[in-house]
């Protein structure tokens, strides 16, 4: 082996380190070298010292951190000066005791972000000077001028309300900055700087918690203070008759936690005890912490269909069927266990379609899942069942789709061929290619991906194992460049807006077939579809909402004129309708067809708030048939069910609602309804963890008892699919004459001689008619009346009431002719 001087010749490796020492001892005695930084194309170049040169490199803290410190620094001074000025205007003791922590604890921050400044030798801004802030007022919570000075001229209850909505938004917006920090490269390295903004979130959100019950508090809606329980929760109702509960069946819920509460976290044995004491920590400084995992939605219930007297249920688990009954609860026929989420169902015929989207179904229906990545025995699509049989249906088709099926929607069918035209919505990652080759992924600029489309799918009634995907179109593609991606894009709308979700799929698309329009509510987008051609549908709109988080269902009115778009904030698991929430958030857009285009008229939130342990959200519901009305009872998961009037589609209001307290006091636990639908006369709505209740209306203030009896006999072709609207019809009843008379005499459109008139001679119509007696004379004076009635009306809603008005009452005198 050969000898190297002066290093040890045992291997290559020693033999390149010795070099190196050799060459390195040789590089101290040169010359050192100039030191220069380059500055931008054209500019000069730097020469800096080694000790310029590390500034970079110092790692204890970052310009980020820096600059939250000083942007904190006037943001908590903000808070002082609204408590300040508390002891002049309120006298509430926990709004006083709050003043005093917010004094406490931000004084005590702000001369510790000033003497970390200092110490690093930074600039220290005054704290009075809001210039400072080198961020948007508004995205950190601060408050502007003219809130501040709105909160300085109220006293008592209202500045009570104003100073907890301020407060509170202050306090996320500290959270949302310290958020910021960490998101940035290098900051928060610090340890005492990381446990500071430790601090400050957990300390903030406790806060925000705290202040939001204080705020629901104010509240005098019945539905902010309910109390919590499973069986025992508090309930609040108005202008609804609560007919009953009928429970989850057997083999849908864990008997052994049938609320599906978490599990308490495990308990520390005494060595960890003994551990903490040995290592000085205190028992106290690890307070109990929230279990993180849920259980599995195995037993929640979803959406339902109707078809004549049949109401079916889905759930996670299976679906539920059960005959309706007029004067009592629906009585249970079946259970049909078939796992899989999200059991969305529909009826057509003796077929029932369900969707399915989650990795563990099966085809097969078993309950063990699917655990391999790619397996031939998983299931995720539409599964078809023949339910002629209602109390053994059977699985006859399975419609494998790329994205799985979140929701469905029938558009159309059976038609001359017998054949059902079925728009599919997959919200799910795509398929592995190879459990199913036709699965393109999201690979950029390969526009066979299954991303951005909707599947229509072709359902043979007479072989419905035959069915299958016709056509994927890209419905959401630029038309001009044809760019798959065409629409929205993700991401927020500039400050102050939501993070509004990609436009890759529609999450529901409600069909209108006698008026060959669909809406689509798509993630990112609302958009207008023209359904001429069932197999091609014809994007003619779309519109995008600032405040929308997720764009997830949409209603038509019954005249097919207008729009309700809902938005799941938070995706249905997250408190969204806390007395601090925006109103613009989490709730309805109702827009106006015009033609052709969807025309922005209001948002709409449910009014009363509701507490952290109770998920709440807009979801589904349908239109309560009033005729010359739009009214819409919806589902808001814990937050109840509303009814809402948005016949002014400019002005949406409440006119009824129920309402349970949260199903635990502590944890938040999903629950309360996923839909709430009319059908023939009821109110149903599907409660995710408890089961189905049902309501009927009541007349109040907002509807009278004609219109609630009109409502009552509206013809709705014994069908309701969710996501498939067709149009009611109203019988030419003198209870439905009455309740257009009820609405031209509440907007003064009839004199009051004549509404008597009208009204006396249609209750001796109703007595006849129901006796199945002719009268001639009762027929000529209601023709008579309905000659009178037309009068002139410069208000084109009040002109075409009144049409349809005098030909009900032509109908009905031809009736008893």
């Amino acid at each position: 082996m050969t000898k190297f001087k002066g290093c040890s010749s045992r291997s290559i490796l020693a033999i390149a380190i010795c070099s190196c020492l050799s060459l390195g001892a040789a590089a101290v005695s040169a010359e050192e070298v100039t030191i220069i930084q380059p500055g931008a194309p054209g500019e000069p170049i730097r020469e800096l010292t080694a000790e310029e040169a590390i500034q970079v490199a110092v790692t204890s803290y970052s310009p980020d951190d820096v600059r939250f410190m000083q942007d904190m620094i006037p943001h908590h001074h903000q808070a002082l000066q609204m408590a300040e000025l508390v002891s002049e205007r309120t006298n509430t003791p926990e709004i006083v005791d709050l003043a005093g922590r917010i004094n406490a604890s931000q004084k005590d921050e702000i001369q510790f972000m000033q003497d970390w400044l200092r110490e690093r030798g930074k600039n220290v801004p005054n704290p009075e000077h809001h210039h400072h802030m080198q961020m948007d007022h508004k995205m950190a919570g601060m408050a502007t001028p003219e809130q501040m000075e709105a909160l300085a001229e109220s006293e008592s209850i209202a500045f009570d309300r104003l100073f907890l909505e301020l407060m509170i938004a202050h306090h996320e917006g500290a959270v949302t900055m310290v958020e910021e920090l960490q998101e940035q490269p290098g900051s928060a390295y610090d340890p005492v700087l990381f446990e500071f903004i430790s601090d400050v979130t957990n300390d903030q959100t406790a806060e925000v918690e705290r202040m939001g019950k204080l705020l629901a508090g104010l509240s005098d809606d019945p539905r902010a203070t309910l109390a919590a329980g499973y069986h025992d929760a508090g309930a609040a109702i108005l202008n609804l008759n609560h007919e009953g509960l009928l429970p989850k069946p057997a083999g849908f819920f864990d008997p052994d936690n049938i609320a599906g509460l978490p599990p308490e976290m495990p308990s520390e044995d005494e060595n960890e005890g003994e551990q903490k004491v040995a290592t000085g920590q205190s028992e106290d400084e690890d307070p109990e912490k929230e279990w993180e995992r849920s259980p599995f939605m195995d037993f929640a219930n979803t959406d339902i269909a109707f078809s004549g007297d049949v109401m079916v249920a889905g759930s996670y688990h299976g679906f539920n069927i059960y005959r309706l009954q007029d004067n009592d609860l629906p009585q249970q026929l079946s259970s049909v266990v078939c796992p899989g989420g999200q059991g969305d169902v529909s009826v057509v015929g003796d077929l029932l379609i369900m969707s399915v989207e989650q990795t563990r179904a099966r085809l097969d229906c078993g309950l063990q899942g699917v655990s391999e990545d790619v397996s031939p025995e998983r299931f995720r699509g539409l599964r078809i069942f023949d339910i002629s049989d209602l109390k053994r249906p059977i699985q006859v088709g399975a419609v494998q789709t790329c994205r799985g099926s979140h929701t469905h929607s029938v558009v159309s069918g059976p038609d001359e061929g017998g054949k059902i035209i079925v728009y599919n919505s997959g919200t799910a990652p795509i398929r592995d290619a190879e459990e199913m080759p036709a699965c393109v992924d999201d690979t950029p600029g390969d526009n066979r991906t299954a991303l951005f489309r909707i599947d229509v799918i072709e359902i043979p009634v007479a072989e419905p194992s035959k069915a299958r995907i016709v056509d994927s179109p890209a419905v959401f593609a630029d038309t001009e460049s044809g760019v798959v991606a065409g629409l929205w894009r993700g991401g927020d709308h500039g400050d102050d807006t939501q993070e509004t979700n990609r436009t890759d799929h529609c999450h529901d698309i409600t069909v209108y077939p006698e008026r060959k329009i669909a809406a689509g509510a798509c993630s990112g987008n609302g958009i207008l579809f023209d359904i001429s051609d069932p197999l091609k549908p014809q994007r003619i709109d779309a519109v995008k909402d600032a405040g929308f988080a997720y764009w997830h269902s949409a209603t038509f009115n019954n005249d097919g004129t207008k729009v309700i778009f809902t938005d799941e904030w938070g995706g249905g698991g997250r408190p969204r309708c806390r007395a601090h929430d925006p109103l613009d958030w989490g709730g309805n857009a109702i827009y106006d067809i015009v033609d052709g285009k969807l025309e922005f008229r209001s948002h709409y939130k449910l009014p009363a708030p509701q507490s952290e342990q109770e998920n709440c959200v807009a979801h589904n519901g349908s239109i309560v048939p009033v005729p010359g009305r739009d009214i819409f009872v919806q589902a808001w998961y814990q937050g109840g069910l509303s009814l809402m009037d948005f016949t002014d589609s400019a002005n949406p209001v409440e006119i009824g609602y129920f309402d349970r307290g949260p199903i635990d006091e502590e944890h938040m636990v999903l629950g309360g309804y996923w839909s709430v639908y009319w059908y023939n006369g009821k109110l149903y709505g599907t409660e995710i963890a408890r089961g189905i209740d049902v309501f009927s209306l009541q007349p109040s203030q907002y509807l009278t008892a004609n219109e609630v009896g009109a409502a009552g006999v509206a013809d709705m072709g014994d069908l309701f699919n969710p996501q498939q609207q067709f149009p009611v019809r109203w019988p030419a009843k003198p209870v439905v004459a009455k309740a257009y008379l009820d609405q031209l005499s509440r907007r003064d459109a009839i004199p009051e001689t004549m509404a008597a008139e009208l009204y006396q001679a249609l209750e001796s119509s109703d007595s006849l008619l129901e006796q199945q007696i002719k009268d001639k004379k009762v027929a000529g004076k209601l023709i008579m009346l309905a000659s009178l009635a037309r009068l002139s009306n410069e208000d084109e809603q009040v002109e075409e009431k009144t049409r349809v008005f005098t030909e009900s009452l032509k109908e009905i005198a031809r009736d008893l002719r």
